[in-house]
């Protein structure tokens, strides 16, 4: 059983199958999952004052400082639903702002960090094969869910296609630009014995498996 405050942050590169993988753990643990690219979007669609402060740096063309970021962060988590703890997903991504969390959070919240290991050649395969819907945003996949007819979406017969952001050479830069800027954190949690990881090669299932093994032997 987890201890009431407990955060947990799921790390992992561009498409491990953070977003899959957390959604079903906030399930299973009835904790809140906080993305902050969901708060942003949140944020700037509501013009909130975040929102706003959000907006002027991206029209200025700068990235949103960390401070920003983690105020956006613990705007969402003073919430009541997350008094007894929440689930993060892809945060922190940089080794400032896990400091910063640290400072944050109250000291005797436990955290908990698991990182999902995929290599850069299944993350790649994923990607490439991945086919998404022009009408409904379905998703399939050439070789784990192939489409009965080619091109040809099985849920409501719409177009598939391949998104330019799923071609290898994009892959591949987005990995370089994670693994630069996400190492840091990764050693940062690790200095302080709180990281753990596990093999996201598998199926969902069972990296699923291992997350709630990996969890429940840190709890």
């Amino acid at each position: 059983m987890l201890v009431m405050g407990t955060v947990v942050i799921l790390l992992g590169a561009p498409g491990a199958g953070k977003g899959t993988q957390a959604a079903r753990l906030s399930k299973a643990m009835g904790l809140p999952h906080i993305s902050t690219g969901d708060l942003f979007r949140e944020n700037l669609a509501n013009e909130t004052e975040l929102g706003k402060r959000i907006k002027g740096f991206m029209e200025a063309g700068q990235l949103v400082p960390d401070e920003t970021v983690i105020d956006v962060l613990f705007d969402r988590v003073g919430q009541a639903d997350c008094r007894e703890g929440y689930l993060l997903d892809g945060f922190p991504r940089t080794g400032p702002q896990a400091e910063i969390l640290t400072e944050r959070l109250p000291s005797d919240w436990p955290v908990l960090v698991v990182s999902l290991d995929v290599s850069e050649e299944a993350i790649i395969e994923r990607a490439a094969g991945r086919l998404v819907c022009r009408t409904g945003g379905h998703v399939q996949h050439r070789t784990f869910s192939p489409p009965s007819k080619d091109g040809v979406c099985d849920t409501c017969g719409g177009e598939l296609y391949t998104r330019k952001d799923d071609q290898p050479e994009v892959v591949r830069e987005r990995l370089n630009v994670y693994a630069e800027q996400t190492q840091p954190v990764l050693d940062y949690y690790a200095s302080r014995s709180l990281l753990r990881s596990i093999d996201g090669g598998g199926s969902p299932d069972q990296v699923f498996e291992a997350l709630q093994g990996c969890l429940g032997a840190q709890a």
